[in-house]
């Protein structure tokens, strides 16, 4: 069977390898000239189920639960299994209260646990959580090491193309997020930044809770951190606005000053496909099945979504092929 994936994202790639580990020939094509350039190149990589759950829905647990297992097994030595961290102000100790009542899969721990686990946060705060079963993971290198893996596996990519104007398959994958043709999909703007600074080093992830603009920072090769990010109704893909790499960058110094000192190596902007129940969808239509509204779960839920769309490629498959079956003996006899 000849599948074309159109959209080189987190959902095209993800969606790609499944195919192909099931003896499907497929071809991914790309509008832009290159990796990159998508959401999913803004994203922040948390394998964050648990965390997640505090505002999203229950199928973002049970499907996000088995992603940090796919990750390792499709792009080994990209996970690092080290928890997530959240953290909160003494003065905000009821959003910290609050988040742990809504979520499950954590313990506490105190000021003194903190410095062993963070030490370049001993003294910041008195209490938190541990996430230890969730995982992370640097988006575009694992982007870079699964087309790599889909590369040796045969897969063909053709960059800079109209996937319009490409035929001969017998099933289409449409992952192109917001370039989609479904009025039911809403953008939701993310902005974020990376900031450089040899003078904090963090583990894992950490969450700090606050009323108003809770972040998230996400640790990074060469003293790199992700900051991150903002959720905006918007479908605007213009540059972070000034408002919120003040809110970003103040977040990020109240995390730990020495943020305030850091090299902002970039900024930038990532739109998502939502669903109004911001649930993500594997729909048939046709001969194409589509993956969509992925939210702010991109790289936690696309290969549960990978899986759900491949099964329901092989599934439509083989009652054609049975269908197919007295031509093709008519045509052999």
């Amino acid at each position: 069977m000849r599948v074309l994936v159109k959209g080189a994202g987190v959902a095209g790639l993800t969606a790609a390898f499944e195919l192909a580990t099931h003896g499907a020939a497929v071809t991914v094509a790309e509008t832009r000239h290159a990796l990159g350039g998508n959401a999913s190149w803004f994203a922040g990589g948390m394998l964050a189920p648990w965390c997640e759950r505090e505002s999203a829905e229950q199928p973002v647990l049970d499907l996000g639960r088995g992603a940090a297992d796919w990750w390792d097994a499709a792009t080994p030595g990209q996970v690092t299994r080290a928890g997530t961290m959240v953290v909160a102000a003494p003065r905000d100790a009821g959003e910290l209260e609050r988040f742990a009542s809504r979520t499950s899969g954590h313990r506490g721990f105190d000021e003194d646990e903190i410095a062993l686990l963070e030490p370049d946060l001993a003294g910041r705060f008195r209490r938190g959580l541990l996430f230890p079963d969730e995982a992370h993971l640097d988006p575009r290198q694992t982007m870079a090491a699964l087309h790599d893996r889909l590369a040796a596996m045969g897969v063909q990519f053709r960059f800079g193309a109209d996937a319009r104007h490409i035929s001969g398959f017998d099933r289409q994958i449409d992952c192109t997020g917001m370039a989609t043709d479904d009025d039911r999909l809403r953008g939701v703007r993310g902005e974020m930044l990376i900031l450089r600074t040899p003078d904090v080093s963090l583990s894992r992830p950490v969450r700090l809770l606050h009323p108003r603009f809770p972040l998230y920072v996400v640790p990074r090769t060469d003293h790199r951190f992700m900051v991150g990010a903002t959720m905006i109704e918007s479908q605007s893909t213009g540059p972070v606005t000034a408002r919120s790499m003040m809110e970003l960058l103040s977040a990020a110094c109240a995390l730990h000053p020495a943020f305030g000192e850091a090299e902002i190596v970039e900024a930038g902007v990532g739109v998502r496909p939502t669903f109004f129940d911001n649930l993500p969808r594997v729909e048939a239509r046709g001969s194409t099945v589509a993956i969509n509204g992925l939210y702010r779960h991109g790289f936690l839920l696309a290969p549960a979504m990978a899986r759900q769309a491949a099964e329901l490629v092989f599934s439509q498959y083989k009652p054609m092929e049975l269908a197919n079956e007295p031509d093709r003996q008519r045509r052999s006899a």
